[in-house]
């Protein structure tokens, strides 16, 4: 199932979802090369959120690869936790950005209009670093695999929208088949 449009209409521009798809954009180009898989590589060894590392489950200098023909990652010493924030402005993919984007733009904008600002800032930031990815991070506390990605986010985003807007009609188009 893909949505594609809700019922839902929003009282006021939703200014803080588009500042957020234009950060995740913005950092899929100038800090990922676009999709370059050397650049999308590095940026998730060195900016991505490994819960190993940040729990110290694992001794620094572990190596761990990310997929064929990608350099081997190494675990920094230290908690790095500021990799709780970066990490949810990358992505594996485009198709990862551009699903997580139009999911956020499909039901930020309600969320946003529901909220203050200031408020739906707070909310986005909580329900993905403290609520997706710790929760995450301490679930698999000695997994050495990155994290990226809005993913955590999105998902209270949606939650969010379910609880506010139980009756609202979102359309959506179900694909009967998948061409490969």
């Amino acid at each position: 199932m893909f949505p594609y449009h809700d019922e839902n209409e929003t009282l006021r521009p939703a200014y803080v979802t588009m500042a957020i798809i234009g950060l995740n954009v913005l950092a899929w180009l100038l800090v990922q090369g676009a999709g370059a898989r050397m650049r999308v590589a590095a940026s998730v060894c060195n900016l991505g959120l490994v819960p190993a590392e940040l729990m110290r489950s694992v001794p620094p200098g572990t190596a761990f690869p990310l997929g064929d023909g990608d350099p081997a990652c190494i675990v920094d010493p230290g908690r790095q936790p500021i990799h709780v924030l970066t990490s949810m402005f990358l992505h594996g993919s485009w198709m990862h950005l551009l699903g997580n984007m139009w999911f956020l733009w499909l039901f930020g904008n309600n969320i946003e209009d529901s909220m203050t600002r200031p408020r739906f800032v707070a909310f986005y930031l909580a329900v993905r670093n403290l609520a997706a990815a710790l929760l995450q991070a301490v679930a698999r506390r000695s997994r050495s695999v990155p994290m990226v990605g809005a993913s955590g986010a999105i998902s209270g985003v949606m939650g969010a929208y379910l609880l506010l807007y139980p009756r609202v009609r979102v359309f959506t188009l179900v694909p009967l088949g998948f061409i490969s």
